[in-house]
């Protein structure tokens, strides 16, 4: 009697595809879930630049996963994965792949096309050299804003005070700015958090001047009234009239971050304004202000060591009236 239990039993779960672990996730193959994961997710909530750039690593892990299903995919296979990639492109440009790969588990988790723990969490990222940080010094800027082409001048500026990504930028709408508040609001950024960055005169003065086009929710536009692609050209030209040398746009962020704490900013200010999730990507324009320290020690003093100061003096002033008495 026992014996037909657990075959009753068994034959069901075989049914129902739970027996050896056969999960319902087993049918949905990887490039199946890849389209549903840029349409669903990706287009809806994140910025049109950052959607493109996932997808370019959503294509490469299509490329070698392909075919398979979720299930499929082992901590295993993405070391093979790894292990191919670093024949092509460098350390950093693996790990975009493999976060990439980790969010679209979290999300296949989420909606319930894939049961268990996400096979990423298991893969140690490869070790990159993040020591690169240039950015501009205070009297560079100048130079390079003056041989900025006119449509790429206004961008440049916004980057230089906002600290804001190139795709951020790009995909910038006129709804997204607030002249009477003085805001300009990130709702789709890199990590999903809505952003809010406060706007200088020189930023404020920039945007009124760019030429609004009526057919376009876009603040910066091309000669087609669509949203600019890329800026690689005229940015390259600017810079070598400047003759600024290795430097990308993203390293205009950079140069906001670095002179906002040269300037005494605290850096969880900066981390907020620059819409980083930990402080520790943050910590690294820590050592540009060589009196941060110092102000710190300082502000103990100006809290408490005036007042310890004071306390010693009445001390003090106590113990001479006894000594001539």
């Amino acid at each position: 009697m026992l014996a037909k239990n657990v075959l009753k039993k068994r034959t069901l779960e075989i049914a129902e595809n739970k027996f050896l672990d056969i999960k319902r996730d087993s049918k949905v193959m990887f490039e199946d879930f890849a389209n549903e994961y840029l349409e669903r997710h990706l287009k809806l909530n994140c910025s049109s630049g950052w959607a493109r750039k996932a997808q370019v690593n959503i294509n490469r892990l299509g490329q070698f996963f392909c075919r398979k299903y979720l299930h499929e995919i082992t901590p295993l296979s993405i070391e093979k994965f790894k292990e191919e990639r670093l024949k092509e492109v460098c350390s950093s440009s693996v790990n975009k792949d493999i976060s990439c790969l980790r969010a679209m588990f979290n999300k296949a988790v989420d909606w319930g096309k894939f049961e268990g723990q996400n096979p990423v969490e298991k893969t140690k990222f490869l070790k990159v050299d993040n020591k690169r940080l240039r950015y501009l010094e205070k009297e560079e800027i100048p130079v390079l804003i003056s041989n900025c082409s006119p449509h790429l001048k206004p961008i440049v500026i916004v980057a230089l005070n906002t600290g804001m990504r190139k795709s951020e930028i790009l995909g910038l709408k006129w709804r997204d700015v607030d002249f009477k508040r003085g805001v300009i609001q990130l709702l789709k950024t890199k990590n999903n958090k809505p952003r809010h960055i406060p706007m200088n005169e020189m930023v404020k003065q920039a945007l009124i001047e760019v030429r609004k086009e009526p057919e376009s929710p876009y603040v910066f536009t091309n000669r087609n009234d669509k949203p600019f692609v890329d800026l690689k050209r005229s940015f390259t030209s600017a810079l070598k009239k400047s003759n600024i040398k290795d430097f990308r746009f993203h390293d205009l962020r950079h140069a906001f971050a670095s002179q906002l704490v040269m300037s005494g900013v605290n850096l969880n200010t900066v981390r907020e304004l620059l819409g980083h999730s930990s402080l520790e990507m943050t910590l690294r324009y820590a050592h540009l202000s060589p009196n941060y320290k110092k102000m710190a020690v300082d502000s103990l003093y100006q809290r408490i060591g005036m007042d310890v100061q004071a306390s010693n003096r009445q001390v003090r002033e106590s113990l001479e009236e006894q000594a001539v008495a």
